[in-house]
C-alpha cells in the first residue's frame, strides 16, 4: 500500500470518526416524565477525546447564550454552566445544566433541561438545542 492509499484510508477513518461522534449526542439523548403532568427531565451527553474541560466550557457558555438562555453562571471549580429560559414570559422558568468533567484524556459534557409542570414542547427542539451546546464544545 502507497503513502496515499495509506493517507487516504486514514482521512477517511477520521472522517468516519467525526460523523459518528457527532451523532452520539443524539444517540445519548433521553426524555422522562409525562408533558402537563408532571415535569420534564431531558438530557444528553458526548465525550470528546483530548478537548480540555476548561475550554470546553467557555465555548459552551457561548453555546448556551447562543440558544437564548438568560442568568448564565459558570462555575469553574464544578466545572458547570447553570442558565434558564422564560419563553412564555410567565416567570416559570425552564433549567438548563451543562457538566464538562475530565474523561481520560479528553471531557465528557453532559446537559440537562428541565421544564415544569403544564409546560410542554417537543423532544426534536430540545435535543437539538441541547446537541447545539455540547458541539459548541469543540467550535
Amino acid at each position: 500500500m502507497s503513502i496515499k492509499h495509506l493517507f487516504i484510508a486514514a482521512a477517511l477513518l477520521l472522517a468516519g470518526h467525526s460523523v459518528a461522534a457527532a451523532q452520539s449526542c443524539e444517540k445519548n439523548f433521553k426524555a422522562s416524565g409525562v408533558p402537563l403532568v408532571t415535569p420534564v427531565f431531558y438530557k444528553t451527553w458526548q465525550e470528546f477525546p483530548k478537548l480540555k474541560p476548561e475550554a470546553a466550557l467557555q465555548r459552551m457558555a457561548r453555546g448556551v447564550a447562543a440558544e437564548g438562555f438568560s442568568g448564565i453562571e459558570i462555575n469553574k471549580s464544578l466545572g458547570t454552566i447553570e442558565a434558564y429560559q422564560d419563553t412564555a414570559g410567565s416567570g416559570r422558568l425552564q433549567t438548563l445544566r451543562v457538566v464538562a468533567r475530565k474523561r481520560g484524556s479528553g471531557t465528557r459534557v453532559d446537559a440537562m433541561f428541565d421544564i415544569q409542570v403544564g409546560q410542554v414542547t417537543t423532544k426534536q427542539v430540545v435535543q437539538e438545542g441541547l446537541c447545539n451546546i455540547i458541539r459548541s464544545a469543540v467550535e
